[in-house]
């Protein structure tokens, strides 16, 4: 798997100290509020773990699962593969992702979790794409860990079919293993 990364983007260190920022900041936001903490499978996994233990405030777990890519492609349509079980009428809600990249599926989220009447609806992300957004997404996350460049990233939850997500760190996968 190491062979395959072009590129070492976020060490394992830079990680784990955005996300203890993070967590200070979003325990500050949340105080007092128990939020339900959605997370947005598969990618989220890794960092919501470490997201959620960095978090000084009580707070609910819950997850949804959507998709719209195979491999590396989008297939252009969102479907929900996996609700939230919590009722969230009323509550404060924060998403956590692992990449806003397109925001296609995010916004889609979103409008998804709004018609269900939240108190307050907020984005975490661990990675901010902002060169593959769609122009036609208007959406902001509310708390970016990293901006990164228009790069095929891998690792620490994100996958290229399925593998590379139990890597540490956030590697540039190299362009002839999904260019085959």
């Amino acid at each position: 798997m190491k062979n395959d990364i072009q590129q070492i983007l976020l060490t394992e260190e830079q990680i784990q100290a955005r996300i203890a920022q993070l967590g200070e900041e979003l325990s500050a936001e949340y105080a007092g509020k128990n939020p339900i903490v959605i997370g947005v499978l598969k990618g989220v996994v890794v960092f919501y773990a470490d997201m959620i233990r960095a978090l000084n405030v009580p707070c609910e777990m819950d997850f949804m699962c959507v998709s719209s890519y195979r491999g590396t492609q989008s297939t252009g349509k969102t479907v929900v593969k996996l609700d939230v079980s919590a009722d969230i009428k009323g509550r404060h809600v924060l998403i956590l992702e692992d990449i806003f990249d397109t925001g296609n599926s995010l916004s889609f989220v979103c409008q998804h979790l709004q018609a269900k009447e939240p108190a307050s609806l907020k984005i975490c992300t661990l990675l901010d794409k902002p060169e593959r957004r769609n122009p036609n997404v208007t959406l902001q996350a509310d708390y970016v860990g990293f901006t990164i460049p228009n790069a095929f990233v891998v690792g620490y939850g994100l996958d290229y079919n399925e593998k590379y997500r139990n890597l540490p760190y956030v590697g540039i996968l190299k362009p002839e293993v999904y260019e085959k």
